[in-house]
């Protein structure tokens, strides 16, 4: 059992939560410590892919803790120095933007900003219809950051969707263990 303390944030893209959750899953197997995270979004829209509530009852299930729901509860992490590493999964392009922008109005983005004082990696696991439009400048910019990590990523449907972007989630894991070592997983673009 590994001892890094891990949060795990999630944010909408509801299509892409049951792969999420088998490798939040994984992780919870594989490290003691696994925080979960959950944007408003995730608190209080039920879809066709399920409730809103199921979804929350099945990420506390997982990771064992009660699920950081607010702005304040999420602001600890960076004073009381609570994690050695962030998981943002899936990531959106709303978010995306956000955390380009410095903007701070969600529980994710509040424990992002609150984690990356303590000079520490935030692993970004994008899936987003807009990634190569509208969001595109903001993961160019995130790219560039310092402790800023991408879980590989590539088109998903570049027929039908042709400016969606979507990580392999199935590569969370090992990207967390590159970003441990202060390095980004490689090849970030994904064929």
């Amino acid at each position: 059992m590994r001892h890094e303390r891990l949060g795990f944030a999630l944010c909408g893209s509801f299509c892409t939560h049951k792969e999420v959750l088998k490798e939040l899953a994984q992780l919870c197997r594989e490290y003691e410590t696994v925080l979960p995270i959950v944007s408003p979004v995730c608190q209080t829209t039920d879809t066709r892919f399920g409730t809103a509530e199921d979804f929350l009852a099945e990420v506390e299930r997982l990771t064992g803790h009660r699920a950081i729901e607010t702005i304040r509860d999420a602001e600890p992490i960076g004073p009381k120095k609570l994690l050695d590493a962030l998981v943002i999964a899936p990531c959106t392009g709303n978010t995306l933007g956000k955390l380009a922008a410095g903007i701070t109005d969600t529980p994710v983005t509040m424990a992002a900003k609150a984690h990356l004082r303590n000079d520490r990696p935030v692993v970004i696991a994008v899936a987003t219809n807009d990634g190569l439009s509208a969001a595109a400048r903001n993961i160019g910019e995130l790219l560039v950051r310092k402790n800023y990590f991408f879980v590989p990523f590539g088109q998903d449907d570049p027929s039908k969707k042709p400016c969606s972007l979507m990580a392999d989630f199935t590569r969370i894991g090992e990207t967390v263990d590159a970003a441990l070592q202060g390095r980004q997983l490689q090849p970030v673009l994904r064929r």
